[in-house]
């Protein structure tokens, strides 16, 4: 017996008349009334009153319709969980999408934190500018995006986050011989030469609050924009200029002494580093580490510098 008849007897009641629900099944009339009685012989019991117009289900009928939808929707629940249960999780991979400065070395310590604290994970990593990223998960290209974020912008908010790491935006340049800074913004009258991200990298704006209060546009003269702070780092070791760069980037420099700091002790800007998700866009494995990176949050697998 074909379950699949049981979604020719409820076209049946929901129209009540043969050739309509002959027509909801692609069928042609005769080979619809053909398994309607198949499934009737099956049963062993009439299904269908034809006495009238339009037809009606017998109490037969209606108690075989309701176990019959049940057990299909149970069927076709198992048959979706084993053909994913194929796929994943050994086959499945998971895409990261991530802001270039996080990909460079916060993303590589950071999945293999994640690996030790959960289990291997199939992945690949797509560094890419931020909102492409964004663009990606919302169409289902990535799984998951790590990014910046602070207290003084807003998030994203049609999408889930959860924090993973935290990271800080730092003052740095070129040391001058004595290891003091090549750019010092005590010196009066100087406008300091600056390395600033281009429109088109969001991590800048978290710059904005931290300039307004403390009035250090004034002080700045832009001579080179990019959006990739790897480009900003490599422009700020060659002693073009200062650069607010993401300390997890720059730390092997500050501690090779490659890059100072320099301006004031408070010019720095705080941020968290947080993971986005598009809910209606996931899989097993995809909730499986969310959640359990959901219940870590106050504990960064990531070691601080």
């Amino acid at each position: 017996m074909d379950f699949l008849h049981f979604r020719d007897l409820e076209r049946l009641k929901r129209t009540g008349n043969f050739s309509q629900a002959a027509v909801l099944g692609n069928l042609s009339q005769p080979a619809f009334s053909r398994r309607i009685k198949a499934l009737e012989s099956w049963v062993g019991a009439t299904l269908v009153d034809r006495t009238h117009q339009p037809v009606t289900l017998t109490t037969a009928g209606e108690q075989m319709l309701e176990a019959g939808l049940q057990a299909l929707a149970r069927i076709e629940q198992e048959r979706s969980q084993i053909l994913e249960a194929q796929s994943l999780p050994d086959k499945y991979v998971v895409t990261f999408g991530a802001q270039h400065s996080i990909g460079w070395r916060f993303y590589p310590a950071w999945l293999q934190e994640l690996e030790d604290a959960y289990g291997p994970v199939l992945s690949r990593l797509r560094a890419d500018d931020l909102p492409n990223c964004m663009r990606d998960l919302q169409s289902g290209d990535v799984d998951f995006v790590i990014a910046y974020a602070s207290g003084d912008r807003p998030q994203h908010r049609l999408l889930e986050s959860i924090k993973i790491g935290e990271d800080q935006l730092v003052p740095v340049c070129k040391p001058n011989v004595d290891g003091t800074p090549l750019f010092d913004f005590d010196t009066p009258g100087v406008r300091m030469p600056y390395l600033r991200f281009g429109d088109a990298a969001p991590i800048g704006t978290h710059l904005e609050p931290l300039f307004q209060r403390h009035r250090i546009s004034d002080g700045l003269r832009t001579v080179y924009e990019n959006s990739m702070a790897g480009a900003l780092r490599i422009r700020a070791q060659a002693g073009d200029g200062v650069a607010w760069l993401p300390k997890s980037l720059v730390l092997p420099d500050l501690e090779s002494g490659i890059l100072v700091r320099t301006g004031r002790p408070d010019w720095l800007v705080d941020l968290s580093i947080r993971m986005f998700r598009n809910k209606e866009r996931s899989n097993r494995v995809t909730r499986s580490i969310w959640t359990f990176l959901e219940v870590r949050q106050s504990v960064s697998l990531v070691k601080e510098g």
